[in-house]
């Protein structure tokens, strides 16, 4: 067993790496770079060393340098976590050379398996099922259209290297075949140095279903049944569960030995998972699954499996490591219950799910649920790294039992600072389709408007915001009847104080760029509140703040100019405008297009003085490695054009300028 370990990563999966070796009375090692001297990750780890500035490129993905902060350390083995160096070969021999034990795979099944063309001959040598496709080495743009005739369309256009959805294109029509791969090309350039591509048959009713397999240096493998990822939007997963919906017997069997075949193929030793498109238009049969690539790695959302199963792959990973036979093997594990996973990001899903920023100024997750996180109240969400905040898994006895768990704790997850995904999460636990089990991976984007549809804002919710706007010094007692002085002031007691009439108080707010107005009075006891939604006209009478009493009363919490609801039909953020700033409209207007995040501009497809239409590409944005088209917000013609490819842009900034409406 390793003395000293170092986890070359960083987040929540370094953390949740930590909690393992600790448990087993392992030593461990942080790198770090620049962005994350602060984090959790850091903190946590008996030692840490710095390893560079904040772009991955110059930190986490310097091999040379993890390895001599674990030289300089004494650790004796480097956990490589997953993606950044994970599944890179040649890092894992230069640990290897340097005397150092690599908790994974051998470089040799990492490269059998880190080119999905090579892969999936590989695969078809060792009889295990595969996507009818071209995996070959022809890389002609002409000569990639013309074998996705012959597949048939819809085909699927993937980066041969790397995973995670990045690289990856579905093209339904033959005209947007040459675009599509221009986009998957500089993708997959840009997430892992090749761009070489191949082409696949896209199953039109598909479910992905992966199934854990673990090896070990004396030739055991076994599999820890499956988990269906079939939630996706931009084929990166977003729910997660284990077993999958209607599994049968036959057809867990059948996945199970094609992936015990396809880990033996190769020698496999650690961790893995092999991830198999499933065709699920007629239910689940033996023979409608295909190999699609193997994850040469501990995977993000291996914590459905230890739920169901009761092992703890990390250990598993430490111990097989250390030349030890595997802990268990295939009639010693058995399914227990139901689980799920949700990936808890800030990202802004009504922008099209872009990448967020902010500081986490409240932060608070539910005790029903099992949450890894690399973060922290108060921590911030760098433009660098993945917006992750946590992985908010559930345990049942049934699905149903397992899913009511899982909207339980998203419902009670507090988070303030960065728009995030929780209320699509939730929305997704409600999904009635969902619910039954009826999964594939084009259910979100078949039902996205529902999914994304903003939640309803009573008029309470935006009452109450006002009333804490407003910084009244009164709050409820402890009986939470009656409203008692809060502050220290005896002068103060008397804010608002009228003679003749209760005094009103008006409190703007804004939210999603929509404008409330508020009106507010007090008659001793009782608080009452009008709302004003935009341009529409306030309420004829007052309606009384019953929401004030702490029985039914949302939790509110104050920061900056901002104040937060969470209530139990969401989170809601509102921002206290400066009457002294003005408006300012023009910054959100149909003349400008703006940063919706900070990123690097890939491409640019206009000019000043070109015409536009409603609608046309204009800029490749890349953000946490994945490129976001900005396109003109109106049909005119580009008055200023502000950024070049290459350029580094931040959030807000104004990229193109257009020509007055009537100009």
């Amino acid at each position: 067993m390793p003395k000293k370990l170092l986890i070359a990563n960083r987040g929540e999966i370094a953390c949740r790496i930590m909690q393992t070796a600790h448990n087993m009375g392992v030593k461990t090692v942080a790198v770090y770079s620049d962005a994350d001297a602060t984090a959790q990750h850091r903190l946590l780890a008996d030692e840490a060393v710095r390893i560079g500035p904040a772009p991955v490129a110059e930190s986490y993905l310097k091999g040379d340098v993890i390895i001599q902060a674990a030289l300089e350390t004494g650790a004796d083995a480097i956990h490589p976590g997953y993606g950044f160096l994970s599944e890179n070969p040649d890092f894992v021999e230069a640990v290897e050379k340097a005397g150092l034990t690599f908790v994974g795979p051998s470089a040799k099944a990492i490269r059998a398996m880190g080119l999905k063309d090579a892969a999936k001959k590989l695969m078809e040598e060792a009889e295990v099922p595969v996507v009818p496709g071209y995996h070959g080495d022809n890389q002609d743009a002409e000569f990639l259209a013309s074998e996705a005739e012959k597949i048939g369309y819809p085909v699927l256009i993937k980066a041969r290297a790397g995973g995670g959805g990045k690289g990856m294109r579905k093209v339904d029509d033959p005209k947007d075949f040459a675009e599509m791969l221009e986009g998957a090309v500089r993708e997959g350039e840009a997430s892992f140095g090749d761009g070489r591509v191949l082409i696949e048959k896209y199953i039109t009713a598909p479910r992905h279903i992966e199934i854990q397999v673990f090896g070990d240096n004396h030739g055991n493998v076994v599999h820890l049944f499956e988990r269906d990822c079939s939630l996706q939007r931009r084929h990166q997963k977003v729910i997660e569960e284990a077993p999958a919906p209607g599994m049968t017997e036959e057809m867990r069997a059948a996945m199970g030995e094609a992936a015990v075949k396809a880990a033996k193929a190769i020698n496999y030793s650690g961790a893995g998972t092999i991830e198999f498109i499933v065709d699920g238009s007629d239910g689940l049969r033996p023979d409608g699954f295909w190999f699609m690539e193997m994850n040469t790695r501990l995977q993000v959302e291996h914590p459905v499996t230890e739920a169901i199963t009761g092992v703890d792959l990390v250990e598993w990973q430490l111990r097989v490591a250390d030349d030890e036979y595997l802990p268990k093997f295939q009639d010693e594990l058995q399914i227990t219950g139901h689980a799920f996973e949700a990936r808890l990001y800030a990202e802004d899903v009504p922008k099209g799910f872009l990448p967020a920023t902010g500081t986490l100024e409240y932060l608070e997750f539910s005790d029903r649920a099992r949450n890894d996180s690399g973060v922290v109240e108060g921590d911030t969400i760098t433009p660098f790294y993945d917006p992750m905040i946590a992985k908010v898994i559930t345990h049942g006895e049934t699905r149903n039992e397992a899913l009511s768990e899982l909207e339980a704790a998203l419902g009670e997850t507090r988070i303030a600072g960065t728009v995030t995904n929780a209320a699509f999460l939730h929305a997704l636990c409600n999904h009635s389709g969902f619910g039954n089990g009826e999964v594939d991976t084009g259910l979100i984007e078949r039902d996205y408007e529902t999914l994304t549809k903003p939640v309803e804002l009573s008029d309470e919710v935006i009452a109450l915001a006002a009333k804490h706007a407003l910084d009244m010094p009164f709050q409820p007692n402890a009986a939470g009847k009656e409203l008692e002085y809060a502050g220290t002031d005896p002068f103060e007691a008397l804010f608002g104080f009228s003679i003749w009439e209760a005094p009103v108080w008006t409190q703007k707010l804004t939210l999603n760029e929509e404008q409330f107005e508020t009106r507010i009075r007090r008659h001793g006891d009782i608080w009452q509140c009008k709302v004003k939604r935009g341009d529409g006209d306030y309420g004829s009478s007052f309606t009384d703040l019953e929401c004030l009493e702490p029985d039914v009363s949302p939790e509110v919490f104050l920061f900056g100019n901002r104040v937060a609801v969470f209530a139990k039909e969401g989170t809601f953020e509102f921002t206290i405008p400066d009457p002294l700033t003005g408006s300012d409209d023009s910054a959100g207007g149909g003349d400008t297009v703006i940063a919706p995040m900070p990123g690097l501009v890939k491409k640019v497809s206009a000019k000043t003085g070109d015409a536009v239409e409603d609608g046309d590409a204009l800029i490749v944005l890349e953000a946490m490695k994945m490129e976001h088209t900005l396109v003109a917000p109106r049909d005119g013609i580009i008055a200023e054009f502000n950024v070049n490819e290459g350029d580094q842009v931040e959030d807000g900034d104004i990229l193109i300028a257009l020509e007055a409406s009537d100009g």
